[in-house]
């Protein structure tokens, strides 16, 4: 038994006959039910009901035992003084206030609902299933389904916005650093994302803004920052690196970089770190002032931009060498290296579009809807989450479903949390 499952048979009232009897005879008529406290303190707030004649306004209080009152040290806490009803699952233990008077105590074991009783146990008692609802995800109904994957891919907007909130403080407020090193990061993509991001952190921004005029400079500094010009091979364009390199580390007085290593094993040769950070030198030295181009003016109430606008601003490729390489000193058929548009969707989802919400937000904007419909329109991720919650619903058309799919497996399903989930609040209700 959770207390979250009393929590929510409470909340809405699931009992037999609608009556409900204290522990010393006394009938229980709830008024109102209170405000649900999802933080610390009484579990319900200015609830109002009748125990025998008299009609009380205060708070309530829930646990699986009336003793875990005292387990919890509410006796001794002033934020329970003014709690009116003590519902439990099980009345093994008399409660008292700080003053010594009784608290009114309700069981509820034998008065929920046999139809509720009956979905919390088939919702709960699922063995080795993917999800615990697995069986009626399929039928829960359309608006709500949808209307719950909305709430929690702005929740996800919220969790990745205290994140970025924390890192923009590291970067004194600055922005457009904040930028480049998220960017830097999701061009690692998973394999490379932090070593990419300790080569960002290795450079001071305001060096990057001083070697974008030159893509050979802003390469220069990029990969001779990832350790990869640290290598003796008869190449003339890495021997161009290096020895611009070595210059600007003496103009910038750059240390020694910590950035961790970068791998190649197991990437498909497209996500290479070298083509990787040579778009990345090509996207700065096309776009000096990026953050201004990816941002809409909050103060302006300007819109947010199209996807189309997107992959304008992302369309760049890897300098002229790597037409014809990998790496260094292997020559390959020659090909551009383009950053792709589902390279561009990725970028979107993980950096542009929540940073934007950020922005707005510390803005005083809300451009959740805005956010909401550049997300629609980005094609779904791929993976292995996204695909079995495809099999048990078939809809999953654009990212905002795949994002929200994603939050609601790695903090409600893995989690548990049924409870707190429209979906299985649904089911609890059939």
């Amino acid at each position: 038994m959770k207390e979250e499952f009393l929590h929510y048979v409470w909340k809405y009232q699931k009992f037999i006959s609608g009556k409900l009897f204290s522990s010393n005879g006394e009938e229980v008529s709830v008024i109102l039910v209170g405000q649900h406290n999802l933080n610390s303190g009484p579990d319900f707030f200015n609830s109002q009901l009748y125990i025998g004649s008299q009609l009380w306004a205060g708070n309530v209080e829930i646990h699986i035992k009336s003793s875990d009152w005292y387990v919890h040290h509410h006796e001794v806490d002033q934020a329970y003084d003014n709690v009116i009803l003590h519902v439990v699952w099980e009345n093994d233990s008399e409660i008292y206030r700080k003053d010594g008077t009784t608290i009114p105590t309700v069981e509820i074991n034998n008065s929920i609902t046999r139809d509720t009783m009956s979905s919390y146990k088939r919702l709960f008692s699922q063995k080795h299933k993917w999800i615990n609802c697995e069986s009626e995800y399929g039928h829960v109904d359309d608006f709500v389904h949808k209307a719950w994957l909305e709430r929690i891919f702005v929740e996800r907007l919220e969790r990745k916005s205290e994140v970025i909130m924390d890192q923009l403080e590291k970067n004194n407020n600055h922005w457009e650093s904040l930028l480049f090193q998220l960017l830097c990061k999701n061009f690692g993509l998973k394999v490379n994302g932090d070593a990419f991001h300790s080569i960002a952190q290795s450079i001071d921004f305001s060096v990057v803004n001083k070697c974008n005029q030159n893509q050979q400079d802003l390469e220069s500094l990029l990969f001779g920052q990832a350790g990869f010009l640290e290598v003796d091979k008869e190449d003339g364009y890495l021997i161009k690196l290096q020895n611009n390199f070595a210059f600007l580390k003496y103009k910038f007085n750059l240390k020694d970089s910590t950035a961790f290593a970068s791998k190649f094993f197991r990437l498909r040769p497209r996500n290479f770190p070298t083509i990787r950070l040579s778009q990345l030198a090509s996207l700065y030295c096309k776009k000096r002032q990026l953050f201004s181009e990816v941002i809409f003016d909050a103060s302006a109430n300007a819109s947010v931009k199209s996807l189309s606008e997107f992959y304008t601003i992302f369309d760049v490729s890897a300098s002229e060498y790597w037409d014809t390489h990998y790496n260094f000193g292997v020559v390959s058929v020659r090909h551009k290296k383009k950053l792709s548009k589902k390279f561009i969707d990725l970028l979107l989802i993980n950096t542009i579009i929540p940073l934007q919400f950020c922005y707005a937000k510390q803005m005083g904007k809300d451009v959740s809807d805005l956010l909401l419909e550049l997300t629609s329109s980005i094609s779904a991720e791929e993976n292995s989450i996204v695909k079995k919650y495809n099999e048990l619903k078939p809809n999953v058309i654009s990212a905002f479903e795949s994002q929200a799919l994603l939050q609601l497996k790695t903090e409600y399903c893995n989690k548990m949390r049924c409870l707190d989930c429209a979906v299985g609040n649904a089911i609890l209700k059939v």
